[in-house]
């Protein structure tokens, strides 16, 4: 009878566990949440729609170049980082050819100061960005010149400020100067083409090495190893000498 107790009890057990609500954790196939979105909760990935891709911000930038530390507010904020996701890219609304997303997971970014939704993810800072807001793409850890690349019909133009002086001989830093920033310079790095309704590649007018006029303010402006670059889209790229 002592026997048939014990594996009463173990069999009672057994079907009191069966029905235990599954545990909190962050695997989203056995368990009731995978992550934290904005501090809540949530089942599942974030996974990215359309042409949206999902992208870890590089942190926040602690000293200037001169070795000054920043703190509280004045720390810069890095409009780069790491692509941890990709949507499915975007479809073309007459076609309905999908245009393939042109960068990868695990590949930087670097993307304008004011697109995006920025969301927490795990406590950690994220970006949801669209391809077009994309400047420029590298691989590795750091953005350089080598290993910097554009996408779609983009051009990266080296674009050199210089000196000017007033007729009392007073040199003007291009930082306060009033006038127009460059729209000159020449082409360091281009973009396949872009994507025509059919899904193909439309070639380039440019080249590397190609001197190029472009639209004033036209382009976005790229630190790249403390030189000063210009994204510019080629539809804004006037002619070239």
């Amino acid at each position: 009878m002592k026997v048939v107790s014990v594996i009463g009890f173990f069999l009672l057990l057994k079907g009191i566990q069966s029905f235990a609500p599954p545990a909190v954790g962050r695997d989203s196939s056995t368990h009731l949440y995978a992550a934290t979105l904005d501090g809540r909760k949530i089942a599942g990935d974030v996974t990215p729609l359309n042409n949206f891709m999902l992208v870890k911000i590089a942190d926040l930038k602690e000293q200037t170049d001169g070795g000054i530390l920043l703190t509280g507010k004045a720390k810069v904020k890095k409009t780069e980082g790491k692509v941890v996701s990709v949507g499915p890219g975007k479809t073309h609304q007459d076609s309905g050819i999908v245009f393939d997303m042109p960068v990868s997971v695990g590949e930087g970014v670097v993307y304008g100061k004011y697109d995006g939704t920025e969301i927490d993810l795990d406590g950690a800072r994220h970006i949801l960005i669209r391809d077009d807001d994309v400047l420029v793409k590298f691989t590795g850890d750091e953005l350089t010149l080598e290993s910097a690349d554009v996408t779609r019909d983009s051009v990266l133009v080296y674009v050199e400020r210089q000196e000017q002086s007033t007729e009392g001989g007073i040199l003007i830093a291009s930082s306060s100067k009033t006038d127009n920033r460059p729209s000159t310079g020449e082409v360091v790095k281009v973009g396949p083409g872009r994507m025509a309704a059919d899904g193909t590649v439309m070639a380039m007018e440019v080249e590397v090495g190609d001197m190029v006029k472009f639209r004033d303010f036209a382009g976005n402006e790229v630190i790249i190893e403390e030189k000063e670059y210009s994204v510019v889209r080629m539809a804004d790229v006037l002619a070239k000498y």
